[in-house]
């Protein structure tokens, strides 16, 4: 399946239509959920797909594996990517795991990484905060960046 076309102002139209958009949302939910309730994210994929209310989606399984099995990379690459003084720890919980998928969608899977990364700032805005998508975008470009060169030396190993 291939992912909308960018808009020139930078938001993808019909958003909220798309089943991988659907997909992302429901990854971070399980994300967001395993950390608030400090409990393996394995764990809480696995109710979910099990419960199936609603159903979950194969991109969702596919994005929280993916992140599992990348985590350290990722987590590296999105704290060496932040400005000075901030931490993973400091971050807050939603933007953390928006930026996470992101990451892995720009360093493993065929998602053009603008498109990672409006689809990470809409939810983002759509779920608490319309005032920031500026500063996600600054950061997950600046992890876009970083993820790049990480990749590339580790596939040079």
């Amino acid at each position: 399946m291939t992912e909308p076309a960018l808009p020139p102002h930078g938001r993808i139209a019909n958003r909220d239509n798309s089943p991988r958009t659907k997909a992302r949302k429901r990854a971070l939910d399980i994300l967001f959920e395993s950390e608030l309730r400090e409990r393996p994210t394995v764990e809480t994929l696995a109710d979910r797909v099990a419960l199936a209310e609603p159903p979950v989606r194969p991109f969702t399984i596919d994005l929280v594996n993916g992140y599992l099995e990348f985590a350290e990379v990722i987590d590296s690459v999105l704290g060496d990517s932040l400005a000075d003084g901030w931490t993973l720890d400091r971050m807050n919980r939603v933007d953390r795991n928006l930026a996470r998928i992101a990451i892995y969608e720009m360093m493993h899977t065929d998602t053009p990484q603008r498109v990672a990364i409006a689809e990470a700032v809409d939810l983002a805005a759509e779920l608490f905060d319309r005032r920031l998508p500026g500063v996600r975008q600054c950061c997950l470009g600046a992890c876009h960046r970083r993820a790049a060169t990480t990749h590339a030396r580790l596939r040079s190993r």
